[in-house]
């Protein structure tokens, strides 16, 4: 799987062939085949377990921040989200030395731009269990809300996370493009606070 992984990255799923896999783990074709079931298989074992980890992650994230006897607040809920959602990225580009560049953010690039992957797998595995967990911490922390802003507000604390990491990858490839580099920690920061500004604006009337 490691192997597989790395190849995908590199090559994308259609310019990878089952051959090369093998070589690159040191087994035969017929290995690949028997434990897997071919090469489609084996793309989504990878992806099953990406999503798996960083479900729970952030699943167990949102426990804690609404766990404990102490105060709660919504920047608490939104930071530990935010710094799951970012630190498997952040540690695997320190892991592998590819300035701005993650494994997962590669495969997630070539992902969207030539899908493979099962329609429902991330809605199913990923999108839909955490945004259950996320929704009822939003909810019990901002009451104001009305139950159908919570999907939204969420997707767009989300959308500004994947599209922070997808800049980042973006920018870690060009040596001088006049673009300053946002580092995670900054980019947690502004994330949380932009977010929990917008969502106590739907309290003040500001949603309309």
């Amino acid at each position: 799987m490691e192997a597989a992984e790395e190849l995908f990255c590199r090559h994308g799923f259609k310019d990878t062939s089952v051959r090369e896999i093998a070589a690159a783990a040191g087994c035969n074709v017929a290995a690949i085949n028997y434990y897997f079931g071919g090469k489609e298989k084996l793309y989504v074992a990878v992806w099953r377990r990406w999503l798996a980890e960083m479900r729970e992650a952030r699943i167990d994230a949102i426990h804690r921040a609404m766990s404990g006897d102490g105060p709660r607040s919504l920047e608490m809920l939104l930071e530990s989200y935010a710094r799951t959602f970012t630190e498997p990225l952040v540690a695997e580009e320190r892991l592998h030395q590819r300035q701005g560049c993650s494994r997962f953010v590669e495969l997630m690039v070539r992902e969207m731009v030539d899908p493979h992957l099962p329609t429902d797998m991330f809605v199913r595995e990923m999108v839909s269990p955490v945004m259950a967990v996320l929704g009822e911490a939003v909810g019990t922390l901002c009451p104001w809300l009305e139950p159908s802003a919570v999907p939204q507000v969420i997707l767009s604390v989300v959308g500004q996370l994947v599209h922070a990491i997808a800049v980042r990858q973006m920018l870690g490839r060009c040596d001088d493009c006049g673009v300053p580099r946002m580092e995670p920690e900054q980019m947690v920061r502004h994330i949380v606070r932009f977010s929990a500004a917008g969502i106590r604006g739907y309290a003040n009337g500001e949603n309309k």
